[in-house]
């Protein structure tokens, strides 16, 4: 039987690696609590991703719904409809209403350009998505916050190890958040983490992630349950031995898809920016209107062959019920990002995908396009 292939796997470290994390944790029995493995990841994180202050966490949307309430954010909070849902979950959890703002057509990122029309009395902060790991427009962003006096806090979940200019995107905004779920380019199993730029602000994190409490005697807040264990952090640790062959292994494979699917008419790839060091986190294209296919006839094309390529992201979060309704959800205000949704694919990408796996599926999309009426020349997204 054939087996499918997915459109992310974990990055697998040898079993034979880990059992010595494993055998350390058993005698030491600390499995939870700020344990020696946690305290070095967050050393050795930071150090890996050039910022000043790393704060664990066990997901990482617990990581945003602490984020929302270290900054003390109440009111409106703008942010874009193209993302995984968690972005927007954590604003409803916190009690703040999402404003929704068209995305850039070329970035797949909140339109920065747009973002000042969203902006009203009640707006306190500003929550972007580096979608794909494709970096905002970070400095329209955090003018117009300056300018506005609001928090910008950071989805970047797509974005470990992303620089632009050379330098980390995780140092923008007021607080930045990083996703380490099994499907992410590093992964501690589950996971997450707050970016911050000052001790202070860390220490605030790290009493709300455990309860709010400060000793044994004393709570400070209303804090939740967001600690990282042993295992998780072992795990993180052993990943980040071999997380640069993982990203070496990435770039390979993005660029012999580029090879494979750069000339099928009706199909767009996306560009990355030149100042930007991207960690090829996903592979997505677009299925055009003068593809022979629309993009969920295609979707169900590779599932029948035992792709599982992804629509990453539909529907929109605007779409469902518990946002539907916002004036700033309507179709007329998210144009970009409807269209997104309805001719974005993700194909598979990740460390020991097979270049005969991408040649299949670079074939069926081929054999596909050769059906097609249409014979215009292939747009590129720039």
């Amino acid at each position: 039987m054939e087996k499918n292939i997915f459109v992310t796997r974990p990055l697998l470290p040898p079993l034979e690696e880990f059992i010595p994390y494993l055998e350390n944790i058993w005698e030491s029995q600390h499995l939870t609590n700020a344990g020696p493995y946690h305290q070095q990841l967050e050393k050795e994180l930071a150090e890996y991703l050039g910022v000043e202050h790393l704060c664990l966490f066990s997901n990482g949307t617990l990581a945003l719904l602490t984020a929302f309430q270290v900054l003390g954010i109440t009111g409106e909070v703008i942010t874009t409809p193209y993302s995984f849902v968690a972005t927007a979950h954590s604003l409803l959890w916190n009690g703040l209403t999402p404003v929704f703002v068209d995305t850039d057509p070329e970035t797949f990122n909140l339109d920065a350009d747009k973002l000042e029309q969203a902006i009203t009395p009640a707006t306190t902060a500003i929550l972007p998505v580096h979608c794909y790991g494709i970096p905002c427009n970070t400095r329209k962003i955090e003018e117009l916050a300056d300018a506005y006096g609001l928090k910008v806090i950071y989805d970047a979940a797509h974005a470990f190890g992303v620089k632009q200019n050379g330098v980390s995107v995780l140092r923008q905004g007021d607080l930045s958040i990083l996703s380490f779920h099994a499907t992410k380019v590093f992964n501690t199993i589950e996971g997450g983490a707050i970016i911050c730029h000052d001790a202070k602000m860390k220490q605030r994190i790290d009493y709300l992630k455990n309860f709010g409490f400060v000793n044994e005697t004393t709570v400070v807040a209303a804090g939740i349950n967001g600690k990282m264990n042993e295992l998780q952090a072992a795990y993180g640790l052993l990943q980040l031995q071999h997380i640069d062959k993982a990203l070496d292994d990435r770039g390979r494979l993005y660029r012999h898809y580029n090879m494979l699917l750069a000339d099928i008419p009706g199909i767009s790839l996306m560009s990355i920016p030149e100042d930007v060091t991207w960690n090829y986190a996903y592979y997505p294209i677009m299925v055009n209107e003068d593809f022979a296919l629309t993009r969920d006839e295609l979707y169900e094309l590779l599932k029948d062959n035992h792709i599982m390529a992804r629509r990453y992201f539909y529907p929109l979060i605007s779409s469902f019920f518990m946002y539907k309704f916002a004036e700033s959800a309507s179709k007329e205000n998210l144009p970009v990002a409807h269209q997104l949704a309805e001719k974005v694919i993700c194909l598979p990408l990740y460390p020991g995908l097979e270049e005969s796996i991408q040649n299949k599926i670079a074939g069926l999309i081929k054999n596909a396009a050769a059906t097609s009426p249409h014979s215009s020349p292939l747009i590129m997204a720039q």
